[in-house]
């Protein structure tokens, strides 16, 4: 399933007559270089999750024959969250089978069947992909005790792990996430982790970029331009 549904108010204007997912970078928009990277990965049922601007991406995606995919749609009447519009395929996996979840707007070069594989050897009902990501301070940072200065460390940076908007779940999981709710992943998590189930973490090693903003877009067109 591909969530291809949100607005895109952080790209905006970009985004006001076109769907975040169809934006262009490179050569290609970005909904269809994942649904190619997909197909190339064995994929090839796809579910678009659609909601602002839906008939711009049923235009452009039709059913995935020229994509060499096949592709069925739920609608977001209102929004529901990065997990929600799962909720609609409860019941439909096939017994041992994993749904890969992802965001529509990634750039990215992660090997989809290998971590398909990792999430199914892990035996976690869910797996969640995750980037590093450093955060610089723009500050001088003061360590305080005491109401004195004990050192200052002049624009420290500290790396995260972040989620990167890619998962697998298993049929255990889709089951907890109510139908035509607001659900977000990280409500998901936390059910998982207070029931005391084990979540699989997948490192990407090489390329992600998160489309957030107008300067993430602007970053991603340049790394993906043609030489």
């Amino acid at each position: 399933m591909i969530l291809a549904g949100g607005m895109g108010t952080r790209l905006r204007p970009l985004t006001f007559s076109i769907p975040k997912p169809l934006l262009p970078v490179g050569e290609k928009p970005i909904l269809q270089k994942i649904m190619e990277q997909l197909r190339d990965a064995g994929i090839t049922d796809l579910v678009l999750a659609t909601g602002y601007q839906a008939e711009l991406i049923r235009a452009f995606c039709g059913d995935g024959s020229k994509f060499g995919v096949s592709i069925t749609y739920v609608h977001e009447h209102q929004p529901l969250g990065t997990a929600g519009p799962a909720g609609a395929l409860k019941g439909q996996l096939p017994p041992g089978e994993l749904l890969l979840l992802m965001n529509g707007d990634l750039i990215t070069d992660l090997d989809f069947r290998e971590f398909v594989e990792s999430s199914r050897a892990s035996g976690c009902d869910l797996t969640v992909a995750y980037a590093k990501h450093t955060y610089r301070s723009p500050y001088g940072v003061l360590s305080i005790a005491d109401g004195t200065v004990q050192g200052v460390t002049e624009k420290p940076a500290t790396e995260y792990a972040i989620s990167a908007g890619i998962y697998c779940l298993s049929g255990a999981a889709l089951d907890l996430i109510p139908e035509e709710a607001f659900y977000t992943m990280p409500e998901l998590m936390t059910t998982l982790l207070a029931a005391g189930k084990r979540i699989h973490a997948y490192p990407i090693a090489g390329t992600w970029m998160g489309l957030e903003s107008i300067e993430h877009f602007s970053e991603a067109v340049q790394k993906l331009q043609p030489e």
